[in-house]
């Protein structure tokens, strides 16, 4: 692959299962491991770009998908020196219907995409929890899904279904695409239920779930308000320094070295 990004999709078809919140963080963790970072916001609610201090940007992630500008000129700095985000906004909840008609409308994302890979080390997309068009459109432009799961009593019934979506995505328009991991998130240590899930998910999937799990932490709660990532809002927290860890263990398996001379 050359210089071209890893692209990275965090999905779970599920709300509050800590989508979002792991998109930010890891996206803040890689930046400040000093790779060069973007953060597409798939969203319509736009909750990962307002949790990085984006918000009401002129330009959006719809406007590179319908192709009306290049997603250059709807990338926004954060507060972070190697982080940049492609915000989400109101229009994106048309997106799905406007698309549906439109000619090759699952490659748009990566379309859009395809200038950008070879200018960060790292693209995360954070996706709407949910299986649409707009999913489909990351799927297809990914190399991996990471999937953050809440150990809770349903969750291997939904993280199966994914899985499903994954190997049909992965038959039919993108190859490449495999599973980066599980990331158990939410997890409290004194909940006998939250660990006999997380046994279950490991007994199931081995090696595929990440070694770090995320605790429940106020402070990855309290960060977004601020617009800001955990690590910046308070770095030593629990949460902070877990997301730290599982984007270490990723950085780690594909051997993603350090930007040279600066960010873009």
């Amino acid at each position: 692959m050359g210089n071209r990004s890893r692209v990275i999709v965090i999905a779970n078809q599920k709300g509050g299962v800590g989508k979002t919140t792991s998109a930010v963080n890891l996206a803040a963790s890689f930046a400040v491991s000093e790779r060069r970072t973007l953060l597409v916001d798939l969203d319509p609610q736009a909750n990962a770009s307002s949790g990085l201090g984006v918000t009401a940007a002129e330009a959006q992630i719809y406007d590179a998908l319908i192709g009306r500008c290049a997603l250059k000129d709807v990338t926004q700095p954060t507060e972070l020196e190697f982080l940049r985000v492609a915000p989400s906004g109101p229009d994106l909840v048309g997106a799905e219907i406007e698309l549906v008609g439109a000619d090759d409308r699952e490659h748009r994302l990566a379309r859009a995409l395809e200038e950008a890979r070879n200018e960060y080390d790292l693209i995360l997309i954070d996706c709407p929890p949910s299986l649409g068009l707009l999913t489909l459109n990351a799927l297809t432009a990914a190399d991996s899904v990471l999937v953050p799961l809440q150990a809770e009593y349903y969750a291997l019934e939904g993280l199966a279904r994914l899985l499903d979506t994954i190997e049909l995505v992965r038959q039919g328009l993108n190859p490449r695409l495999e599973l980066e991991g599980v990331v158990l998130t939410m997890m409290d240590a004194r909940n006998n239920l939250s660990r006999q899930v997380a046994e279950e998910v490991r007994s199931h999937l081995g090696d595929r779930v990440f070694t770090t799990e995320i605790p429940r932490n106020v402070k990855l709660s309290e960060a977004p308000s601020h617009g800001r990532p955990a690590l910046l809002y308070d770095v030593r927290s629990k949460g902070s320094l877990a997301y730290l860890r599982v984007a270490e263990e990723i950085l780690r398996r594909h051997a993603i070295p350090r930007t040279a001379g600066g960010s873009r």
